[in-house]
């Protein structure tokens, strides 16, 4: 996709997403030394963190050392490639960074990083001996897991050691999946070789976000320096389109594979480009040279393969079913809207009404709080935004009389504050939906700013520990109106805070331009439910919990580095509309409890979630080949998480899968809830 922030003055979208650190700026070579902008970008966003950010405090000693602690946690988290020594000298510099970006001086970054290339390529030659060496799996040993245990290696047998337990951990994996060991001490080869060169392709504008954004995150862990390519991929996010192909990618050891085909797009259409081929090429127009991708880093693949809608890619691709072929797919590219990232509903029939029909209930999904900024700043009319969608959704839902409204936010980030209250005005009369403090320590009331509802029936809220920010903002709102019943995880995410993008270029010139110098995401505001409580940390108690693994992820804002503390502050005046009460929510919880029990597939939840806990806090992993199968039998912890994660991240979920029995679960406590509520089925004031 071709980009620039052409005309474009600070940005004053409030963002409340979950932070996401994606670098995906082109390959050109390793970093050389910074330049005269990296360093104007530096300033500028020390000034800015200084200025705005909710903590009001100086870029001094702690956030400097802070920023040396986060950026070796980035490079080298398992503490893999480093030396003791290593960490020693930057040690002898961190109360000494805060002064060098507050002047424009980001050259210790360039010598930490290219320390940790020298690491890399020693520790990857390690690798490669060590896939080699004969490895003796019925010793009793065990490899540490755990990032805050391990240490860095002090001499090269420690680092040698290091990397004998991790090449011997990975070949249990793959011989753990069937894999044959001369197949298996290949795939580790390319594993190996691929990182190291994938790591060479940094670049200045990858390594000056990394440095920055360490240095910024030590304020909190949602304020981050985003290059330019980053914002880029923020904003399709944002407006839900781009211009491409329709495929998400995925890099598995220097392979680039087909993750995703996007209904609609152009490969979608076209029909040869399928899920699992892999891409090994990349040529632009009708004649243009193709390109070699392999080892080349996933978004300098996904820079080549967006562009300008009606140009012409052509992809040199090993199909899946045919892995020995290579065939050349010439495709134009389009605009694709990303439809499996909006609103989408489905009316369920479920239960039965007194008159012997089912109930039918209207679920929306919505993965995110999206706005076509752009657009709406523009004047367009038409401007995707979540507000709009899920209008139109309930008033179909209305035309067709549904009893009820499920609104699913499970794995929902966040997104724009502006769309988290109108939506949320869609549900309630009036009044107050979230407040907002500053540095200043004064509260500003954001209120529905539209009289009367769109929907005023009885309503669900669908929520996990995924559900972040603008879903809590919503969650919470309905829940201090009693105007929906919040039914989930034990509580959401945590994220009480609110971010501003600042773009670099237009605080560096203050005049419009067309450069793109990237953007600031500050956090300058935390906001508060109406009745005054913060979301922060604690997030949005669900009235009914159903058991999930979820809720047992390390994965709230609780457990991030820096994360603000709670607090809370006065209560606004606002309706209560009396849907839920305390005596309702406990028959709801009992009668829930009650089919869980009984539940098979439930028991069967309980106990992986046992075993699930009682692996993650292992310190250490047994490289016993025995007792290794032995604990994968039971469970795979790693695999859980990254099982999680896929859901999370998924652009083919259905609506609402009615074949699973957590899905089923809540739909009864909607029935359940329907009946409780007898002839109270409309929100009225109280």
């Amino acid at each position: 996709m071709q980009h620039t922030l052409a005309a474009r003055p600070i940005i004053a979208s409030l963002s409340l997403g979950l932070a996401a650190l994606v670098l995906a700026a082109p390959a050109l070579s390793r970093p050389t030394e910074p330049s005269a902008t990296d360093r104007q970008i530096a300033l500028a966003v020390s000034l800015l963190m200084e200025k705005q950010h909710i903590a009001q405090k100086r870029l001094d000693d702690q956030a400097s050392e802070r920023c040396l602690n986060s950026l070796l946690k980035m490079l080298d988290p398992l503490k893999l490639f480093f030396m003791q020594e290593d960490v020693d000298q930057f040690m002898a510099s961190k109360h000494q960074l805060d002064d060098h970006v507050r002047s424009g001086n980001i050259k210790m970054a360039y010598t930490i990083f290219n320390r940790f290339l020298e690491r890399v390529d020693q520790r990857v030659q390690m690798a490669l001996e060590q896939v080699d060496a004969e490895h003796d799996f019925t010793l009793k040993e065990d490899m540490i897991r755990d990032a805050d245990t391990s240490v860095y290696a002090k001499n090269e047998s420690e680092a040698l050691d290091k990397w004998r337990r991790r090449v011997k951990y990975e070949m249990l994996n793959l011989l753990a999946d069937d894999m044959e060991a001369s197949e298996a001490k290949e795939k580790l080869r390319r594993r190996y070789t691929s990182l190291e060169k994938r790591w060479e392709q940094t670049n200045n504008d990858e390594l000056l976000e990394m440095y920055l954004t360490a240095m910024t995150t030590g304020f909190d862990p949602h304020s981050t320096y985003m290059a330019p390519s980053s914002l880029d991929n923020f904003e399709i996010q944002m407006r839900l389109k781009l211009d491409g192909i329709g495929a998400s990618l995925r890099s598995e050891d220097g392979y680039t594979k087909v993750h995703q085909i996007i209904k609609g797009g152009a490969a979608d259409q076209d029909g040869r480009l399928k899920e699992g081929d892999e891409i090994v090429g990349v040529g632009q127009g009708t004649d243009g040279e193709i390109e070699d991708i392999m080892d080349m880093k996933l978004n300098d693949v996904v820079d080549r393969v967006r562009g300008k809608r009606g140009s012409v890619v052509r992809l040199e691709v090993r199909p899946v079913d045919n892995p020995k072929d290579r065939e050349i797919y010439t495709m134009t590219r389009q605009e694709i809207k990303l439809t499996e990232s909006e609103a989408r509903s489905v009316i369920i029939p479920w239960g039965t009404k007194a008159n012997g029909q089912p109930y039918q209930v209207g679920v929306i999904s919505l993965p995110s709080f999206y706005m076509d900024m752009d657009a709406a700043r523009a004047g367009d009319p038409n401007y995707k935004s979540t507000t709009r969608d899920v209008r139109r959704l309930l008033n179909d839902f209305n035309a067709k009389g549904v009893d009820a409204v499920l609104v699913d936010l499970r794995f929902n980030g966040g997104g724009s504050l502006t769309e988290a209250v109108n939506m949320t005005g869609l549900f309630i009369d009036k009044g107050p939906v979230v407040q907002v403090k500053g540095p200043d320590g004064r509260a500003q009331p954001f209120v529905d700013p539209e009289a009367g509802m769109v929907w005023s029936g009885p309503l669900v809220v669908l929520t996990n520990k995924f559900s972040a920010s603008a879903s809590e903002i919503f969650a919470g709102a309905m829940q201090d109106y009693r105007r929906g019943l919040i039914v989930g995880d034990d509580a959401t995410h945590g994220k009480g805070t609110v971010q501003q993008l600042y773009d670099v270029a237009q605080l560096l010139f203050s005049i419009r331009n067309d450069m793109n110098l990237g953007a600031m995401k500050l956090t300058i505001q935390q906001f508060y439910r109406p009745d005054g409580d913060s979301t922060q940390n604690h997030g949005v108690a669900a009235d009914v919990i159903i058991p999930s693994l979820t809720s047992h992820l390390d994965v709230g804002e609780s457990d991030l580095d820096y994360a603000l503390a709670f607090d809370k502050i006065g209560a606004l005046s606002h309706d209560v509309y009396q849907m839920v009460d305390t005596n309702t929510v406990g028959q709801l919880r009992d009668s829930s409890k009650a089919r869980i029990a009984s539940s098979e597939d439930f028991a069967k939840d309980l106990k992986r979630i046992e075993r699930f806990e009682a692996q993650k806090d292992k310190k250490t992993v047994t490289l016993n080949q025995e007792e290794y199968l032995a604990e994968l039998a039971e469970l795979d912890a790693d695999k859980e998480q990254e099982d999680a994660f896929e859901e999370a991240t998924s652009n083919d979920r259905p609506v609402f899968d009615m074949e699973d029995h957590y899905n089923k679960e809540a739909l009864a406590i909607l029935i359940d809830y329907l009946m409780l509520l007898k002839d109270n089925r409309v929100a009225i004031a109280r």
